[in-house]
């Protein structure tokens, strides 16, 4: 729950304020400058550079792009003299150092451009003219409001687009030639990462699914995995989380494709009470902190989760079951941990790995030179882990 906070600011020689909603937790801006479409992207860059945030009154479509100009400044890229200064730092660079200052730029980058906000009303209307109708979109993210709010408008932009996708949904699977579509809900990480779902289409199901067909989907997230086992034939799933975002999506796509008497979702740390004969986890694949509530499905700091799950895995095991652990192995390319780490957990935990499948991602920055993390993204392998009792 993101806390209510207020922003205040002068205008006119009055004091105003509203208050603040930042999904990166962000504090509320001590210094607000009113602009309008008056005001220039050389200007706005400046102005975000030194910390002044820019409340918008004027245009909403010329505040969209006075963001792009922004966006444009701020990757622009480094001279050519620049440029070769920075290769040759980067020459003794560890993986590690380069995803240092990757996530660095990154948080520099957001900050920058999360400095352009917009003033929502009560009901998520927006008063600039050629504003959108966001009220939707701002009711499935933020729910009813009694009182007007600021966000950045590159936070609206992202609840915009979180919108959309949740409209389309992201088809994941064929069956009977018809279309299965999860739908992501805002702050609900979108399965668009497939390979990991043709794993567990892939994976033989554990012998003991024929006397007991019971699965754990532990993390449940859009609820793809839950809906992938049941489709694959499980009776009984029981699926967790502890974010109310992801509860509520995987019970609303459980229930779009009828499936929810084969499922059910609580709100649970890790782990349901008993035992089931199938247990999978897809947990956060970096180990690092998040820097925001939206980035808590990619980044688990010092592998908490991964941890709780395998330490706890076996107290949920029958005779014959499986665990199914599905993992990149980029954290390792990284250098934020190591492949004998995860055996040495692994087998602390009381477990085996009775067999693996891997394969290689298949989207856009795998093939993205320019992206700052490209040697590791190019030797990424995505695996599931079988494992069973020692």
């Amino acid at each position: 729950m993101i806390p209510v906070e207020t922003l205040r600011w002068e205008d006119s020689g009055q004091t105003h304020s509203a208050q603040w909603h930042s999904e990166n937790g962000i504090a509320p801006h001590k210094k607000i400058q009113i602009v309008d479409d008056t005001l220039t992207a050389d200007i706005a860059y400046r102005l975000a550079c030194e910390g002044t945030a820019m409340l918008y009154k004027g245009d909403f479509q010329n505040a969209r792009q006075l963001l792009q100009a922004m966006v444009r400044r701020v990757d622009k890229p480094p001279k050519k003299a620049k440029r070769a200064d920075r290769l040759e730092k980067t020459k003794n660079q560890t993986p590690l150092d380069i995803f240092n200052l990757y996530r660095l730029a990154q948080s520099q980058r957001a900050r920058i451009l999360g400095m352009v906000l917009i003033p929502i009303n009560p009901d998520h209307s927006i008063s600039l003219r050629r504003a959108p109708d966001v009220t939707q979109a701002c009711i499935e993210a933020y729910g009813e409001q009694t009182e007007p709010y600021i966000i950045s408008l590159r936070e609206l932009l992202g609840v915009i687009s979180a919108h959309e996708w949740r409209k389309k949904g992201v088809q994941v699977l064929t069956r009977d030639d018809e279309e299965i579509r999860i739908h992501p809900h805002y702050g609900v990480f979108s399965p668009v990462r497939g390979e990991y779902i043709e794993l567990a289409l892939k994976a033989p199901l554990p012998a003991a699914i024929h006397k007991n067909s019971t699965a754990f989907d532990i993390g449940v997230g859009t609820g793809v995995l839950s809906v992938v086992l049941a489709l694959r034939g499980i009776q009984k799933i029981v699926a967790t989380d502890l974010d109310e975002r992801a509860i509520i999506c995987a019970q609303e796509n459980i229930e779009r494709l009828g499936l929810q008497s084969q499922i059910d979702v609580l709100r649970a740390d890790l782990f349901p009470s008993g035992k089931a004969a199938l247990i999978v986890c897809n947990p956060p694949w970096i180990p690092a902190r998040p820097s925001s509530s939206l980035e808590h499905a990619v980044y688990d700091p010092e592998s908490q989760m991964l941890k709780g799950f395998l330490s706890q895995l076996k107290n949920h095991m029958l005779d014959d079951s499986e665990g199914w652990l599905v993992l990149s192995d980029l954290a390792e390319h990284l250098g934020l941990r190591t492949r004998d780490e995860l055996l040495a957990w692994i087998e602390q935990a009381g477990l085996k790995v009775i067999h693996r499948l891997d394969t290689k991602p298949h989207h856009s920055k795998v093939f993205d030179k320019t992206d700052a993390l490209h040697a590791a993204r190019s030797k990424e392998v995505t695996s599931l882990w079988r494992l069973a009792l020692k």
